[in-house]
Order: C-alpha cells, then sequence, then structure tokens
C-alpha cells in the first residue's frame, strides 16, 4: 500500500517489478484485462475497507479525503460494468459503510458526511445506461463519460455477456438503494436475475457461461462453478442473507442441487453441458473456483467443502500457487497465477466454520509463499509461470482488496478487532456492506418472484448459516477426518470411481470395435463407426474429428456401441497422457557459420534415447533420407548412416519412422511438421508419442520441429550443405561444444591468406544474413494455453499416440453430437512452450595484421581474444539457461 502511494497514485494499479502507476492507453494493452482500468484510482477505492480491517484508521481516513478530493468518475473511458461495479461501486460502498461505523465510534471520520456515498450513487447512475436491453441483462462494458449508444461511446456493440456479469450486481446495487433510498439500481440488479433464472436449462437447473443479451440464447453452453459463473451463485446466496428475500435462496438451493448432481465429483468439479449434464465439458478446472468451498461453508455443507479445499491445498503444495488452470491428473493446464485470493478466502470461511488450527496451518503457507517466491521491492508481483517463478509486472487491485483482508481476519482475534466483523456480509470482491440494510428502505416489494420452484429431497436446504457446535459435536476430528483420503491426491492418481457411462450402461455385451484397435485407414472399421452413428471427418489441419450421432445409428444398441466406444477413445487418450510430460528439448547448429549460435526448440519422444539423461546429447551431420516421410525402408542408407536424419511427418507412426532410420544406420532422427508455417513461436510444444506397441528397440533420439524452424536447417542445408547439429536436453554453451575437438580454423584465425579482404566481407555479409534468418526460431519460454472456443468438439489426440490409426492423419478428435468431449488438448497435452531467445548470432571478431606473413606463432596468437569471446558467450548461455530456455 505504501509503495501504491508513493509510486504510483493516482494511477489504477501498481506495477511492482518498475515501480511506477499503470495508466491505461499508456502501457501496451493486455486485452480485457484492462477494462478494469477506468483512470479512477482503482486500486486505493478497492483497498479503503481493508485498511480499518487491518487497524490502520489513519490511514484510511487520509485515503478517503484522496479519493474525495481526487478521483474523477466521469471519464471518456470503457470500462467493465461487472468490474467496475464489484472494485469500484463495492469499493465505495465498502468505504461508506466502515466510515459510518468509526464516525459512529466518534475518534475517526468526525468530518465525514457521506461524500464516499454520493460518489457511489453517481457511479451507479453511469453503469444504468448499461442496462438498457430489452431482457434487462446489461452490456457488457459502458462508457463513463457517455454510456452506450452515443456516436461517441465506443461500445455497445456487444451481443454477448457472461452469466456472472450479468448475475453479480444484486448486493452493490441493493445497497446503494437502501443506503440512498433510491429504488432503481436494486430494481434494475434483480430485473437481470430474474432473466437469467428464467432462462437456466429446466431439465438440468444449469446456467451456461455466456448468454446473448438481447435474445437470452446461451451462447457457451457448458456450465461449472469456475469462470463466468461463479459470483452468480455466490450473490443468490448473499442476497438472501442480505435482503432476507427467500426466492433468492430458493434459487440458490435449486441450483445447488444441480450443481452437487452434475458437477461436483469430489473432490473435483468439473465443467459440465447444460443439455447434457452427464457429459463433462473439459477435464481441466480453472483457479476461481477456490472460491466455492467457502460459499459451501456458508450454505452449511462442510464435507465436500473440505475435500474440495483440501485438493486445491494439495495443487498449491505441488506449484507454491494454484495455476490458472489445472488438469483432472492435477497437471498444469495455465501456468500464470495473479495472486488470486479465493483460496485464502475459502480457507478463511472453513477455519470460522471448524476451528481447526490446520487451516492456520494453510494460511502461514499462503504467506510464507507469497513472501518467498512473490514479493518484490516494490510490493507483490503476479507470478508468470508457476513453474518457474517467472513474474509479471503486474499486481491486480483484488490483491490488496481481498488476500490481506481474509489472511488477517484468518489469524485475527476478536480483540485484533475494532468493530464486529459478523455484522457485516462479504462482496464478492470482498467489501463489507452491513447487514442491517435488510430491514432499511426496502423499496423492493418482498413477492417471491420464483416459478417453477420444485422441492428438492436435499437435507442440506435445512443449513442455511453454519454453527460449529451442531455440526461438529465433542468432534474436533472431524475435518481430519474428511481431509486424510485426499492427503495424497495430487501426488498420486486421482482414485478413479466407476463412470458414468460405465454406471449407466452397465456391464453389458462389449462394443464390436474396440478404440484401441480402431484404424482410421480400415474401410472395415469405418463401416462399423456408420453403424454405431460415429462419423470421421478430415479436417483442414489434417486431424481427424470422430463425431457421434445417436440418432444416426443403425439401432438403439448400435448407438448404445458407440457411446462406449466414444467413452473408450477418451478413456485411452487419458491413458496415454498420463506417461510422464517431458520438457522441450534443443536442436543447435554447431557447425560453420554458426558454431552453436542458433538454437531452435525441439518437441521431445516419448522413446528412444532420453536427451537428460545423456547430457553430451548427440552431434552429427545432418541428411534427409529417401522417402522423406520414412514410412518405409530408407532407400539412401549410404548418405543417413552415422548421421541424424531428416524427415517429414505424416503418413505413419512416428515410432515407425525412427526404427526405419535406425535400420539405416542413423544415429539420430529430426522430424519436420508438414504443416506449413507452423511455428514454436504460435504453437504449442508437440511431444511424439510411442505407437501403443513396445518401443524399447529404439534406442536413437528423435526430435521434432515445427515447418518454421525445420526450414531454418534445411535452408542451411541447401547453402553450406555439410550442416552440424546437436541434440540435446538443453543449449549448450560453445566451450562445452567444441571441448575435446580441435578448434576450427574458422575461429583460430580469420586472417588465412586463401581469403582476401573482399572475400571475408562478401562471406560476412553471408553470415549474417543466414544468421538473421536463423535467429527467428530462438526465443524465451512462455507458457499459453487457450480455451478451444468452440464448444462442438475437442481434439483427442495425435494418432501417433493412439494405437494403429489413419496413415494420413496427425491427430484424432472425438466428439458426441454438439458437444465438446475431454482430450488431449484440454487434459493431457504437454503444456504450451515456444521458446525464443535474443541471442543473435554475432560475425566472428577478427584481428588484422599489417604483415601478411603469417607464421605458426601468430596464428596462435588470438587465442586469448577467443577466449574472452567465449567467455562472453558462454556469460549469455549460463543467462539463457537462467531464463530457462
Amino acid at each position: 500500500f505504501g509503495s501504491l502511494q508513493e509510486h504510483a497514485y493516482p494511477a489504477d494499479e501498481l506495477m511492482p517489478l518498475t515501480c511506477r502507476g499503470r495508466v491505461r492507453g499508456q502501457e501496451p494493452s493486455r486485452g480485457d484485462v484492462d477494462d478494469a482500468l477506468g483512470k479512477f484510482s482503482l486500486t486505493l477505492i478497492d483497498t479503503l475497507d481493508t485498511l480499518v480491517v487491518l487497524n490502520k484508521t489513519k490511514e484510511f481516513e487520509e485515503a478517503v479525503k484522496k479519493v474525495i478530493k481526487d478521483v474523477n468518475l466521469d471519464n471518456d473511458i470503457v470500462v467493465s460494468v461487472f468490474e467496475t461495479n464489484i472494485r469500484v461501486l463495492g469499493g465505495l460502498l465498502g468505504g461508506h459503510s466502515v466510515a459510518i461505523m468509526l464516525k459512529e465510534k466518534g475518534e475517526y471520520m468526525q468530518w465525514y458526511n457521506g461524500e464516499l456515498l454520493q460518489m457511489a450513487k453517481e457511479l451507479g447512475y453511469k453503469l444504468l445506461p448499461a442496462f438498457n436491453t430489452t431482457s434487462g441483462l446489461p452490456y457488457p462494458r459502458v462508457n463513463l463519460k457517455f454510456g452506450v449508444r452515443h456516436p461517441e461511446a465506443r461500445t455497445g456493440t456487444e451481443t454477448d455477456t457472461c452469466t456472472a456479469c450479468a448475475g453479480t450486481l444484486i448486493l452493490e446495487f441493493a445497497a446503494l438503494s437502501r443506503f440512498t433510498g433510491t429504488s432503481i439500481f436494486e430494481e434494475y440488479a434483480r430485473k437481470a436475475l430474474d432473466f437469467i433464472w428464467e432462462k437456466r436449462q429446466r431439465s438440468s437447473n444449469l446456467v451456461g457461461v455466456t448468454i446473448n443479451i438481447h435474445t437470452g440464447d446461451w451462447v457457451r453452453k457448458d456450465s461449472g462453478v469456475g469462470a463466468g459463473i461463479d459470483s452468480y451463485y455466490e450473490y443468490l446466496l448473499k442476497a438472501y442473507v442480505l435482503l432476507g428475500d427467500d426466492s433468492f435462496l430458493e434459487r440458490f438451493n435449486t441450483h445447488y442441487d444441480a450443481i452437487m448432481r452434475y458437477i461436483s465429483q469430489p473432490p473435483l468439479l468439473l465443467d459440465v453441458h447444460i443439455h447434457k449434464p452427464m457429459l463433462n465439458a473439459r477435464t481441466w478446472m480453472d483457479s476461481l473456483l477456490a472460491f466455492f468451498p467457502g460459499l459451501q461453508v456458508l450454505k452449511g455443507d462442510i464435507r465436500p467443502a473440505i475435500e474440495t479445499h483440501e485438493m486445491l491445498y494439495q495443487v498449491i503444495k505441488k506449484h507454491n500457487f494454484l495455476p490458472e488452470a489445472f488438469t483432472t491428473d492435477f497437471r498444469v493446464h495455465w501456468a500464470q497465477h495473479p495472486l488470486r485470493p479465493e483460496f485464502a478466502e475459502s480457507t478463511y470461511f472453513l477455519y470460522k466454520a471448524t476451528g481447526d488450527p490446520y487451516y492456520l496451518e494453510v494460511g502461514k503457507t499462503l504467506i510464507e509463499n507469497l513472501n518467498k517466491y512473490a514479493r518484490v521491492p516494490c510490493g507483490f508481483a503476479a507470478m508468470k509461470d508457476v513453474r518457474t517463478g517467472s513474474h509479471e509486472d503486474r499486481m491486480d487491485s483484488f490483491f490488496l482488496a481481498e488476500m490481506f483482508k481474509y489472511l488477517y481476519l484468518l489469524f485475527a482475534d476478536k480483540e485484533d478487532m475494532i468493530f464486529d466483523i459478523e455484522d457485516y456480509i462479504f462482496t464478492t470482491e470482498a467489501h463489507l456492506l452491513p447487514l442491517w440494510l435488510s430491514t432499511t428502505n426496502q423499496t423492493i416489494s418482498k413477492k417471491n418472484t420464483t416459478t417453477e420452484y420444485t422441492e428438492l429431497d436435499d437435507s442440506n436446504f435445512d443449513w442455511t448459516c453454519p454453527n460449529t457446535q451442531i455440526l461438529f459435536p465433542n468432534d474436533p476430528m472431524f475435518a481430519q477426518s474428511i481431509r486424510e483420503p485426499l492427503k495424497n491426491v495430487v501426488d498420486k492418481s486421482c482414485p478413479r470411481g466407476i463412470s458414468r457411462a460405465e454406471e449407466s450402461l452397465g456391464s453389458g455385451p462389449k462394443p464390436p470395435l474396440r478404440a484401441r484397435d480402431f484404424m482410421a485407414s480400415n474401410p472395415e472399421h469405418l463401416e462399423i463407426l456408420k453403424k454405431m452413428g460415429v462419423s470421421l471427418i478430415h479436417l483442414k489441419d489434417g486431424r481427424v474429428q470422430l463425431v457421434q450421432h445417436a440418432v444416426q445409428a443403425a439401432s438403439s444398441l448400435d448407438a448404445e456401441d458407440g457411446l462406449r466406444f466414444m467413452q473408450e477413445m477418451i478413456e485411452l487418450s487419458s491413458q496415454q497422457q498420463k506417461e510422464q510430460q517431458l520438457p522441450p528439448r534443443a536442436v543447435q547448429i554447431v557447425s560453420h557459420p554458426f558454431f552453436g549460435r542458433v538454437v531452435l526448440t525441439a518437441g521431445p519422444a516419448q522413446f528412444g534415447m532420453d536427451l537428460s539423461k545423456h547430457k553430451a546429447g548427440t552431434r552429427g551431420f545432418v541428411a534427409t533420407i529417401k522417402p522423406y516421410n520414412g514410412c518405409s525402408e530408407i532407400t539412401n542408407p549410404e548418405a543417413v548412416k552415422e548421421k541424424i536424419a531428416l524427415m517429414q511427418r505424416g503418413q505413419c507412426m512416428f515410432a515407425e519412422k525412427a526404427r526405419n532410420i535406425q535400420k539405416a544406420g542413423a544415429i539420430g532422427g529430426i522430424v519436420i511438421d508438414d504443416n506449413e508455417g507452423s511455428s514454436s513461436d504460435t504453437a504449442p510444444l508437440f511431444q511424439m508419442a510411442g505407437d501403443g506397441k513396445n518401443t524399447d528397440d529404439i534406442t536413437i533420439p528423435m526430435l521434432f520441429l515445427f515447418n518454421k524452424e525445420g526450414n531454418i536447417i534445411l535452408d542451411a542445408i541447401r547453402e553450406y550443405e555439410a550442416v552440424e547439429v546437436l541434440l540435446s536436453d538443453k543449449a549448450k554453451d560453445r566451450a562445452t561444444i567444441f571441448k575435446g575437438k580441435m578448434i576450427p580454423n574458422y575461429i583460430i584465425d580469420s586472417n588465412l591468406e586463401l581469403e582476401s579482404m573482399d572475400q571475408k566481407s562478401s562471406e560476412n555479409d553471408s553470415h549474417k544474413q543466414s544468421s538473421e534468418e536463423a535467429t527467428s526460431a530462438s526465443q524465451d519460454v512462455d507458457a499459453v494455453s487457450e480455451e478451444p472456443e468452440d464448444g462442438d468438439s475437442s481434439d483427442v489426440t495425435d494418432p501417433e499416440s493412439l494405437p494403429p490409426a489413419d496413415a494420413d492423419s496427425d491427430s484424432v478428435s472425438i466428439s458426441n453430437q454438439d458437444s465438446s468431449v475431454p482430450g488431449t488438448d484440454e487434459a493431457g497435452a504437454p503444456e504450451p512452450a515456444r521458446t525464443h531467445g535474443d541471442h543473435r548470432p554475432q560475425e566472428q571478431k577478427t584481428e588484422t595484421e599489417s604483415n601478411s606473413k603469417v607464421n605458426l606463432d601468430n596464428k596462435v596468437q588470438p587465442m586469448e581474444s577467443i577466449l574472452a569471446d567465449w567467455n562472453e558467450d558462454i556469460e549469455a548461455f549460463e543467462m539463457m539457461e537462467k531464463d530457462e530456455l
């Protein structure tokens, strides 16, 4: 907070690595993330009530004066309605709530006269134009100065919004109405909630992630408790607590029953399809669902809260922080961590409910990890990659608004607090709203607007708030007994229960075709698939997609066979991807004129020599094989013998290629992608799998290069003919490369009499051009993963990682009707890794001598300068290793 005041104010956020403020428009755009910034001192407003919780009342008083004096809410800037509501409107209301409490106590804020509330009301009116839709759902963005449809607004063309974006308004808007007596805010927020409730999927009682604000049609039909939906459920329950309206509790209970029926697979919470809730929509979870155990505590359903929280804690112990997304077998899916507070929030609520000191130890771990890995001189920096510990110059306002508030409350005794926290409810941004609002300015009639509410047989409905005396009668070990079976859930594979397909289909007859036997090139297999209602589609990028339409099956029994086949294919893919994922490898060009300066990011193979155990790597000249695809016996073995073979991807298994070149005498192989223009810059790291058989007979190393990187080697061959490369687990410095070998004459002496100065100049120009082309392949390691936007199909596996697959296809994906099926891209694919480096090849430094007669002694003389040059390169490589290239 001190750094914010010193280095960033009045900017919206602190940039903790560079010790300056983030001002929108002055920094490179971060896309939607920047929609939270409105040039209104975001972090300061968001932090107001945290200061009071931490007993920093003087700092709070000064901060309120700054906000009143300096903050302008009339900026010509487009902001997120959702973020502005929970952070700024909520921050102003939370600040007002604690300000009037301090004023009543008589020591601080005696001058305060509701100024923050007036600012909140002004902001509320600026958000209202977003609700100008037929449905009552707000536009996702609004211009603070011009609204939505004004010619200068630069917004208002959007058609979709997320469920949480439209359903996380009722606490702040109702509080604003209750504080001011102006009912319009609560009315608008209720209308939006009513519309979402009416549009729920009636058979499953679930809601989707995004909805069309004009028609009410679901745009994304997957449903979970994480990003896009999370706080909609939270606000239904908390709206009942704050406002006392039974309809909100009824809606929450209806949704909660559906969540526990379909989404909850303890200890996991997996997204499903709203129309087919027995079908998982993805095989990974995002970190925002970490709030859900805390909500379950408020609901009173403690057991699943303990289970999910413990699973999340095991992930944190493995990675120090909770990755933005992780798979069902607890591998990193998205590696970033922007210091989110949801897990700390659930930890606090679980400690309040159980009194179990275990949760104090959890909080201690969180604090130690923050101080050890995220603390920087000007604050706390977000983690760019939890696996490497790299930082991002980012500290979101919610870090000060929520993280320190929950951690302080976790450890605080009653005497540490200057007010009773039980008199308030937390918004989703942890802002404090007083519970007495429930009986103040009730301008809305409390009629039950919930329609078609069905009484559900759920014993948990009796619980609306937890009571530790009833929950744990004389049993302080209750929580531990629930946690105990889960203590190794991350380190070991998650215990697998009976799959839903198995459960529903029983142990009937096996399908006529098993997934492990399927070959996409077998006409008989394709005919069987057709009978089962499964069609095979060849995609433009060479992949093959499997889609099942039950109505197209020859009979209902065949449709069931098709369902089993699809389920087996998913299971098969998942099992294969549970093999240990390998890190990227390096292909280093060590011959003239590169001498190890060009390093290409290569994908590893799950078979053959493990380069991580052979530190020297494999070094040799490259040779192109015939046939180029390597799918049959090599016809030019004399050219391949004792060399590293180059071949093209496709038309057969990777293992088959490896066996063919090994038989021809090759000492290693490089498979080059046949997809024109593919590059490690933009594509996820590719890992070559076996063929489903024993691959112990393959002893040579095999690496995979994308098309762009492969062309660098092919271009080098065309220009220099003899190209030598080093295959290794990571790039080597040149001293290591040439250790024990004769140092090339080109390095020892560049003054050879056979070369004229003109020749040198021409050659250097040539080297420079070649080097500049080559460097495009080396880049900084930066893990990125994107969720496919199209929910209709998901890649399941590359056929080279499947048992016998189509020779013409490089990957298979499966889809069931219009739904996404978990696949390797989501569940088990190697984490996307892209490598680049700034180690641009340099021209060799030469020394010229006036005397053209050079004797042997003179030739040896330049060695000191050469070694100095090497030392520079070694330092560069060490720095490169530090950056984890």
